[in-house]
């Protein structure tokens, strides 16, 4: 199959990944998105190994980086957050938020190291352009964020202990074995909880 071909297969796919990322109103935009990830392929000298996945990703970071200009900061952070996969959600925490080491987190997700450095190789390529903050605002970005984090980590065997972090409420991750991941703490405002602030495991005193 030549590569328009595979293109032309994967079409509608890209297509509605651009579009999810970039909203309901970007139609045109979200065709610009597919288009420019067609030319980025066609002028690729060494062909991927596999051209769907090379595909998906190269969509997905292109989408983001034009989501990042409008709408900077956590807001990208957390929508990039949520295309992810369970599973790659689980390993761009880990790794992006909680700054874990492979070891840690093949450990976590019940793989092995090698499949965890390629799945984490796919998730960097697709995360590349959006920073993680280490600290968010807002009462529905927090919901989002929580929304989008907590699910993925108890997938995969790790739990949530509530916990008073840096005289805040609070909470600690922990993996399988018991070990602390990172934790976080809560701000409150209005009897709502307002920003989350990431602490690693020296900050957090766990």
């Amino acid at each position: 199959m030549s590569r328009s071909e595979e293109f032309e297969k994967a079409r509608p796919s890209l297509f509605s990944i651009a579009h999810r990322i970039l909203g309901s109103e970007a139609e045109a935009e979200a065709e610009q998105v597919v288009q420019e990830t067609w030319l980025r392929y066609a002028a690729e000298t060494v062909a991927p190994a596999s051209p769907e996945k090379y595909l998906m990703a190269e969509v997905t970071r292109i989408a983001m980086r034009r989501l990042v200009r409008p709408r900077p900061g956590p807001t990208a952070a957390v929508a990039l957050l949520e295309q992810l996969s369970p599973l790659e959600r689980a390993v761009f925490v880990l790794s992006e938020i909680f700054g874990c080491d492979v070891s840690e987190i093949a450990s976590a997700v019940g793989c092995s190291e090698a499949a965890c450095r390629r799945l984490a190789g796919a998730v960097s390529l697709m995360s590349d352009p959006v920073p993680w903050p280490r600290r968010i605002e807002g009462a529905e970005l927090v919901a989002r964020t929580l929304a989008a984090i907590v699910p993925a980590l108890l997938r995969i065997g790790v739990t949530l202990e509530q916990q008073e972090i840096s005289r805040r409420p609070g909470a600690v991750f922990r993996d399988r074995e018991g070990r602390a991941l990172s934790s976080l703490a809560l701000d409150f405002l209005d009897g709502r909880i307002h920003s989350i602030r990431w602490l690693t495991r020296s900050q957090s005193g766990t």
